[in-house]
């Protein structure tokens, strides 16, 4: 039997856990791929988000520049350049400028803007290759828009005026970049950002221009785009309460996880499986040994009766003394055949879920009594002390007399069965509390802890050492345990 369950068990572990192994295995190299290809898909989303805002910024100064330009080619524009700056507060100023001479043609500008022209200057004369660039694309059709980092508050956009009679002209807007991140492009990111994203614009000395992000610095941006027409700027981009890295390895945690579940859920049914053909095997193999063990049982009683019944029948035995011996032999052998087949067939009864029982007003004493007596004479023969404790004060019950006859034959046959050396037997009936008793007390062999939950199992017999010797059926027990429960 245990090369079958070994074999079974080879079985199993190569159907269940060497797929499972290679499953797990290709997960496991899979992973690092995997979280890179999401990465790649966070990053492209995130750049996409940042396109729009910087796209969104450009369109805006392009709006402007469309609308400086026809302000300059009309005559009466005093008003409509206040409208338009007053609509614009993130403008300071914007400046028409010949860039032949460096002299100024218009300036026009916020009422608190205070700064000096001169820093434009300095601006022009640094940027001169670009300047001319700008004239360039202009005359091609292509209005261009630079921007140039004055500081932290002012950022510069120039770009090329369109005209006829002073090709040179050109106009400078000075910007407000804190402002003009506020109220213009704080909106825009928040319809852009939704609830997934936190979008901020952070200049090169870490200053924020975003309240919901004061705690991130510009490493922990997970991507960074600068601002096309804010130089020193930055836009950044995170995930709302984690960051990329973060998800990739929830992620990766989660495989882990649910690969670490599979393995124990597998394992735990190959357990069940192993366990179950375990126990199929082992009831196979004991009704293989009861099959075994009927057969000799009925055979030894069935060889006596035929042996002595012959014996008599051919007239070779002369004495009567002798011959009473031999009827009480048959009779005994015939009884203990009888019980063999009762014991089978109720136990088949109980199976099936067949058996009666038959409940009448009874004295446990007098069953007990009347089983012993019946065995009194065959225990002493086989040398045996036997004793009969009865509690005299057990009042009538209700019961099924031949079941509890049944039930004491089979521990007493135990009894005799299994005491080897020391041949002891103690019969006993009590009371204990609202309950009856009767036990059978033996000074045999005995059972071993480990065996002993087994004792009321069908088939169940220890299959080393003496008790291996003894043949029986592997019932008793098991109808011992059916009777008193019903």
């Amino acid at each position: 039997m245990n090369n079958t369950l070994r074999r079974i068990g080879i079985i199993l572990i190569a159907v269940i856990v060497v797929p499972a192994l290679l499953f797990i295995t290709f997960e496991l190299s899979s992973l690092n791929s995997n979280e890179r290809v999401i990465e790649k898909i966070y990053e492209s989303q995130l750049d996409a988000i940042l396109f729009s805002v910087n796209q969104y910024s450009q369109d805006l100064m392009e709006s402007w520049a469309g609308k400086i330009e026809n302000i300059v080619a009309e005559k009466n524009k005093a008003e409509k350049i206040n409208e338009f700056l007053s609509n614009n507060n993130s403008i300071d100023a914007f400046y028409i400028i010949n860039t032949k001479n460096l002299k100024y043609i218009n300036s026009f500008q916020q009422s608190n803007f205070k700064r000096k022209l001169s820093f434009l200057n300095t601006l022009l004369i640094a940027r001169k290759n670009i300047i001319e660039k700008l004239f360039t694309y202009k005359k091609s059709g292509y209005r261009k828009i630079e921007p140039v980092y004055a500081d932290s508050n002012t950022a510069v956009l120039f770009f090329a005026l369109q005209s006829d009679d002073l090709s040179d002209r050109m106009c400078a807007i000075a910007i407000d970049p804190g402002k003009f991140i506020q109220t213009r492009l704080e909106p825009r990111i928040k319809v852009v950002s939704g609830d997934e994203f936190v979008i901020t614009v952070i200049s090169t000395d870490q200053k924020y221009f975003s309240d919901e992000i004061q705690s991130f610095t510009s490493d922990q941006m997970q991507v960074k785009k600068a601002v096309w027409l804010l130089p020193g700027y930055e836009l950044g981009i995170s995930l709302k309460g984690e960051t990329i890295d973060s998800l990739v390895k929830q992620r990766a945690f989660i495989n882990f996880l649910l690969i670490i579940i599979l393995v124990i859920v597998l394992l735990v049914g190959i357990y069940i499986v192993f366990r179950n053909v375990k126990k199929e095997i082992e009831i196979a193999q004991m009704k293989s040994d009861f099959v075994s063990n009927v057969s000799h049982e009925l055979r030894t009683p069935l060889s006596m009766i035929s042996m002595f019944s012959e014996t008599l029948e051919m007239g070779r035995v002369t004495s009567e003394e002798k011959k009473q011996e031999y009827y009480k032999i048959i009779s005994q052998e015939t009884s203990r055949l009888s019980r063999i087949v009762n014991s089978i067939l109720n136990f088949s009864k109980i199976e099936a879920g067949k058996r009666k029982y038959n409940f009448v007003d009874s004295f446990l004493n007098d069953i007990v009594e009347t089983v012993y007596s019946s065995y009194e004479t065959h225990l002493k023969q086989n040398g045996f002390k036997t004793e009969f404790i009865r509690d005299e004060n057990i009042p009538v019950q209700r019961l099924d007399e031949e079941a509890i006859s049944e039930a004491v034959m089979n521990l007493l046959d135990n009894a005799i069965k299994y005491s080897k050396d020391k041949k002891n037997i103690i019969i006993r009936t009590g009371l204990k509390k609202h309950y009856s008793f009767v036990e059978v007390e033996d000074s045999g062999i005995g059972i071993s802890k480990e065996n002993e939950g087994k004792i009321f199992e069908k088939f169940y017999r220890v299959s080393s050492g003496f008790v291996h010797n003894v043949k029986g059926t592997g019932l008793g027990l098991s109808i011992v345990k059916h009777i008193v429960e019903s």
